[in-house]
């Protein structure tokens, strides 16, 4: 999964007075509104029964057996949730080390005539190598992703579990499942990550009068006990939209988890996704008490079922599914 800048990290972490550890900060936040009437309810259990069934498939590294049967079962599923269309992009990348592949991106589209839309967004890939891992033997061990790519596809596939035959008038809801994220050179150029993401830009299937008002990003949010700071390129690029998702969450009882203070600066799918000109939010947990920075399984061989966390998942998802039917 992309890569924290780490100069902008312990900038935007000093300035902002985030040095304090989750609970800290969880500590300062207003309680949730008591009685917020979700819409529709995000249930744990199918949550993690969504990330278990790509930890199955075994790590889903581009080019590998698992990769490609993990696209065909997302497209499987939105059909069989009864998304309207779905769309597959396969454009040619090369990653940092001159390796060809041909990167497959998913979207589905619930509502697709509705002028009024909103994007979410996760990649499905997972690094090919454990290069954060602490035995320095393990570097060439692929990634199994349980959080750090299908955490995010999990959310997804329950927005289209519980939305998928339920569309709001006038709301449409685009799901976006981007290949070859992760593949990207630890601490080198920014575009070396995200290559699926880069080539999506390029040929967005919008009109200028249709093209989602917002986007947010779901990246590693299955972590245990993990709490969500303010991104810094989303605060940067989409600020309006974090205080709404973050109000919203306060709303929802989960003030504890999204913590209304600057997390680091981070690499990933929203940046590309903002400078092609829709406002795009990083949901990711970026300042954990333990490392300060990303999740302590980031990039190690412990990134697997064990650490995922189901509450995790639920806060994030019907936070997610209460902004976006708001």
């Amino acid at each position: 999964m992309k890569y924290l800048i780490l100069i902008l990290m312990v900038a935007c972490v000093a300035c902002s007075g985030t040095k304090n550890n989750g609970a800290e900060a969880a500590a300062q936040q207003p309680a949730g509104r008591p009685g917020f009437n979700a819409k529709v309810e995000a249930d744990a259990d199918s949550l993690f029964s969504f990330v278990e069934q790509q930890v199955a498939l075994g790590p889903r590294t581009p080019g590998t057996y698992a990769h490609t049967t993990c696209g065909n079962m997302i497209v499987r599923l939105l059909r069989h949730y009864g998304v309207d269309s779905v769309v597959e992009q396969r454009v040619p990348v090369t990653t940092f080390d001159r390796r060809r592949f041909a990167a497959r991106n998913i979207m589905g589209c619930i509502n697709p005539d509705a002028d009024r839309r909103v994007l979410l967004v996760a990649h499905y890939d997972t690094r090919p190598w454990a290069d954060n891992d602490p035995d320095t033997q393990a570097h060439s061990i692929p990634v199994m992703g349980a959080n750090d790519g299908a955490s995010g596809v999990a959310v997804l596939l329950e927005t289209a579990r519980l939305l998928g035959r339920y569309v709001p008038q006038g709301l449409g809801i685009d799901l976006l499942f981007v290949d070859m994220e992760d593949s990207g050179e630890s601490g080198g150029a920014e575009d070396t990550w995200c290559l699926g993401t880069q080539q999506w830009v390029k040929s967005m299937p919008y009109s200028p009068t249709n093209k989602p008002r917002y986007g947010v990003l779901l990246d590693m949010v299955g972590g245990r006990d993990a709490r969500f700071h303010r991104e810094y390129f989303s605060d940067e690029g989409a600020a309006q939209h974090v205080d709404r998702i973050w109000a919203v969450a306060r709303e929802s009882g989960y003030g504890d988890r999204f913590i209304n203070s600057r997390g680091g600066a981070v690499v990933d799918d929203h940046l590309f996704i903002t400078r092609a000109g829709i406002p795009c939010v990083d949901i990711i947990e970026s300042v954990n008490p333990h490392t300060g920075s990303f999740n302590p399984t980031w990039h190690t061989t412990a990134d697997d079922l064990s650490n995922i966390d189901r509450n995790t998942l639920k806060a994030v998802a019907q936070t997610v599914l209460n902004a976006v039917l708001q």
